[in-house]
């Protein structure tokens, strides 16, 4: 059967007329005609009612129209999804955690020199858990983000590697009361803990934290009071005096100081060390892809 009869068949039901059909699909009337006589021949049915004064379709002809229309849309869903993969072939397409999203890559990106100013890049700013799905889905080729050896991460390591961009921590800050003075510090007291403002179940440096401050929990005593995703909102609630919270170092610097309304709150000895990675996959990725992994392994590894 050729699909061209199909594009008929859709023609005939919109206009109901041989002569106007024809004219949409840009062939003669009597070719169009044998067309819509080869679709019934191969149907082995009638599909046009031939014999009232206005032309319209039989049973058969409305479930063959019916059949063509599904054919149309699946079609054109194949086409829009084979120009999107030709799209993703030539583009750059980064997962990135918020806190890196803000300040960390547009630098790290420019640093990279002249050979990526011509790529084009895509960044997809989410939470940890739905940029590790990005990943997962095959839907960014890159992830961006914090990461401490022996932290949970839900890419298998089988099936995807990183490396290290630069180093950070995630250091407990609050905000100053009109002293200048620390509003809360670390470690706290089990007859009054420190209000925690902490990231939220979904954050990759929520885990971090976790795994890192377990082991101390006997001498850590904290009241968690909001949790986010987001570090940019942990470190406004911070700044405002609700609390304490961990954010990234690098996040913090433009607030911490004599003119900044952010202090460490506690010792050192409270940060965690993170590193700044970029994840891939094993597998061969786009020739755009290579070639930027290339150039960023060279440079970092």
């Amino acid at each position: 059967m050729d699909t061209a009869w199909l594009a008929d068949l859709q023609a005939l039901a919109e206009t109901l007329n041989f002569s106007r059909a024809a004219e949409r699909r840009n062939i003669t009337q009597p070719a169009f005609g044998r067309r819509i006589k080869s679709l019934e021949e191969w149907c082995g049915s009638v599909l046009v009612d031939r014999s009232t004064h206005r032309l319209q379709l039989t049973t058969a002809g409305e479930l063959m129209l019916e059949a063509a229309n599904d054919i149309h849309r699946r079609l054109e869903r194949a086409r829009r999804d084979l120009d999107q993969s030709r799209a993703s072939m030539s583009t750059l397409t980064f997962a990135s955690t918020h806190a890196l999203s803000f300040i960390f890559f547009p630098e790290w990106i420019q640093n990279l020199g002249a050979a990526t100013s011509t790529m084009p890049i895509r960044l997809l700013s989410d939470n940890m858990k739905e940029c590790e799905k990005m990943m997962l889905e095959g839907r960014a080729q890159f992830l961006l983000c914090h990461h401490r050896v022996g932290g949970r991460v839900q890419l298998d390591e089988r099936e995807f590697k990183y490396v290290e961009l630069a180093t950070d921590q995630l250091i407990p800050v609050t905000g100053k009361d009109a002293g200048g003075r620390a509003l809360y510090d670390l470690p706290g007291s089990p007859e009054a803990p420190v209000p925690n403002i902490a990231f939220d179940d979904t954050s990759g440096m929520g885990r971090i934290l976790s795994a890192s401050l377990s082991g101390r929990a006997g001498e850590l005593h904290l009241s968690t009071v909001v949790t986010s995703h987001l570090a940019m909102v942990l470190k406004a609630l911070a700044a405002d005096g609700k609390g304490i919270a961990w954010i990234p170092r690098s996040l913090a610097l433009d607030e911490i100081g004599p003119n900044g309304r952010l202090l460490v709150a506690g010792a050192n000895e409270w940060a965690v060390d993170v590193k700044i990675v970029l994840f891939r996959q094993r597998a061969r990725m786009a020739d755009i892809a290579e070639k930027f992994w290339d150039l960023v392994h060279k440079k970092f590894a």
